[in-house]
């Protein structure tokens, strides 16, 4: 998986590996083994108000969130087609992912590879509006954490 980048990103090398894997893990557990150079995700990191202004735009909802997935395909089915898939784009706002982990006492690593593998789960068709979808996708959040041996 190729994972584009914002220059200001490329300095936390050891967390982006992190995060790519957490990707990767994803595409593996649903059965979306590509390889490599087949599948991309456009990850951006944004200031506070960089987000809120983009969650406002596209969701009209003028507040800062942690994280915005934008994907490129409907349905599983779409990206099957594809020999080359661009997923989608995964907006992540570093200051509000650090709130967050303070207010959930655990590391800041764990808080982007989470928001990441929440992201990649959008990005493949999953939601959270009513609790059974909330339940599933939650389940898939927790089996690529714990696969990974990052914990709450």
């Amino acid at each position: 998986m190729i994972i584009e980048l914002n220059d200001e990103l490329q300095q936390e090398e050891q967390l982006l590996a992190y995060m790519k894997q957490a990707g990767e893990l994803c595409l593996k557990n649903e059965g979306l083994d590509f390889d490599d150079e087949s599948t991309e995700v456009s990850l951006s990191f944004v200031t506070p108000e960089e987000i809120r202004q983009i969650n406002r735009d596209y969701r009209e909802k003028d507040a800062v969130t942690d994280v915005l997935s934008f994907p490129q395909y409907n349905s599983r089915e779409e990206i099957l087609q594809e020999p080359y898939v661009c997923l989608g784009d995964v907006i992540i706002c570093p200051g509000r992912a650090r709130e967050q982990a303070e207010e959930y006492g655990h590391s800041y690593t764990r808080e982007m590879v989470y928001l990441m593998v929440h992201s990649m789960l959008h990005l493949l068709g999953y939601d959270h509006m009513e609790e059974e979808e909330k339940a599933v996708m939650r389940a898939r959040e927790e089996a690529v954490m714990n696969e990974m041996g990052i914990l709450r």
